[in-house]
């Protein structure tokens, strides 16, 4: 009778890694074809430490380096409220198109928007870029 034993070694401890290698993990954690599961198995890391090593990499604590992108081109969550479906109908009747489809968005300046599902996203994202300075 033939039996098999797979080891799987842990290393105990804590372990240093260098900025290099930390960079390279997450490139294979978060690249085009990466999987952070396959990438705390091979590499023996726990998922938190991946995720805070890319927090530290974004702000550019990781490196040293501030990123060159100004904050206020981020990416931010911004507050949504959805509107009763007879205020959204009451709209739609005014301006004599269904409103199927239709998002309305309302700046916290007071810019209000209505875009349909055909908007192409990259033109509406520099738009309100532009509207929310």
């Amino acid at each position: 009778m033939s039996t098999r034993i797979e080891v799987v070694g842990r290393v105990s401890g804590r372990r240093r890694w260098t900025v290099e290698q930390k960079l390279s993990i997450l490139r294979d954690a978060f690249g085009p074809d990466g999987s952070v599961r396959s990438a705390c198995e091979r590499h023996e890391v726990g998922s938190g430490l991946l995720y805070t090593w890319r927090r530290l990499a974004m702000s550019g604590e990781l490196t040293g380096t501030r990123p060159s992108v100004p904050s206020i081109s981020r990416p931010a969550f911004a507050e949504v409220d959805l509107a009763e479906p007879a205020a959204a109908a009451a709209v739609s009747s005014s301006s004599g198109s269904p409103p199927d489809g239709r998002i309305g968005i309302e700046l916290p300046s007071g810019v209000k928007l209505t875009v349909d599902g055909t908007v192409d996203a990259e033109v509406l994202a520099r738009v309100l870029g532009v509207l929310a300075r």
